[in-house]
């Protein structure tokens, strides 16, 4: 988690489309496929309502005859896989924030969550709810707070935009699936980095909290006005020095995934016509999904 990949881990956020704009829903056809199947960009903390405000959607899901997410989320959703997660956000046991932290980086910690919570970790029940929470997952933590902070009852952990296009499905007796299972997405986003940068990036985000909401306000707007220009631009900012990701963490976060995946679509698609729904920062670019899409051979075109 950089100070671009922290809204990576939490958000999984969009991003730009060379060419493209006010667009997040696209067409696949072509080359063996008898019919098109579609794939859009997620914003995972976004309204569910906005579905409504992406033309094409409806008609998309009812030409297509299954839903693969990143992942499927009534496995995620299950008790067994909710207490795996839970375990691999804390710190080993006997290690806490406490004791992995200086007193320095402790003390700008609390002033930090007193700021944003009204409460630090001196509250015994803050210290017992975030005080083992690795570092990695406090960020996520404190993103998501970030999020809702300014977007007071936009987010719907029982509901999510993302489970929107899965329920629709399920409504229907469809087939439901994920391009990853939970293991590899807890490896990738909370096992995947050393506790020291874990910690540098914690501090990334609680030394420099004018420019991350500064970041989190334009990719929000950018979202909701379905603006992947402006979208763009904002998650192109940079601070500079060790707080920016770095070319094996982008890779880690979003490239070899879109390889991973563009690996497994073709199978799925030729299946069965399918709705595909991901974070739409693994749509862009020489390497993302859609450009790997077309680089294997299919036509892939915004939903006008």
């Amino acid at each position: 988690m950089t100070m671009k990949k922290i809204f990576t881990t939490a958000l999984l956020l969009i991003a730009f489309i060379s060419g493209a704009s006010a667009q997040l829903l696209y067409k696949i056809s072509g080359k063996d496929l008898q019919k098109p199947s579609y794939i859009i960009g997620t914003y995972h903390l976004a309204n569910v309502g906005f579905v409504d405000s992406i033309h094409g959607v409806k008609d998309a899901l009812t030409a297509t005859e299954q839903v693969y997410g990143e992942l499927d989320m009534t496995d995620m959703m299950s008790a067994d896989n909710m207490k795996k997660m839970q375990n691999a956000m804390m710190l080993p046991e006997g290690q806490s924030l406490k004791t992995l932290l200086t007193a320095d980086q402790m003390k700008r910690l609390n002033a930090y969550l007193k700021k944003a919570m009204s409460v630090d970790m001196s509250n015994p029940m803050v210290e017992q709810q975030m005080g083992r929470l690795s570092p990695v997952a406090l960020t996520t933590q404190l993103t998501i707070l970030m999020f809702m902070t300014k977007h007071m009852g936009e987010f719907d952990p029982s509901s999510t935009f993302d489970q929107y296009f899965q329920a629709q499905a399920k409504k229907n007796k469809e087939t439901v699936g994920g391009l990853e299972t939970l293991d590899f997405q807890i490896k990738t986003l909370f096992q995947g980095m050393p506790v020291k940068r874990q910690v540098e990036l914690l501090m990334c985000l609680i030394d420099n909290e004018t420019f991350m909401q500064s970041m989190t306000d334009k990719v929000v707007s950018a979202f909701y006005a379905q603006d992947l220009t402006a979208l763009k631009a904002a998650m192109d900012e940079k601070i500079g020095g060790s707080c920016d990701s770095t070319p094996e963490e982008d890779n880690t976060m979003i490239y070899s995934r879109n390889t991973d995946w563009v690996a497994k679509i073709p199978a799925i698609m030729s299946a069965k016509p399918t709705f595909f729904a991901v974070g739409a920062g693994h749509l862009p670019g020489d390497k993302g999904v859609l450009h790997l899409l077309e680089n294997a051979g299919y036509t892939v075109e915004s939903v006008k």
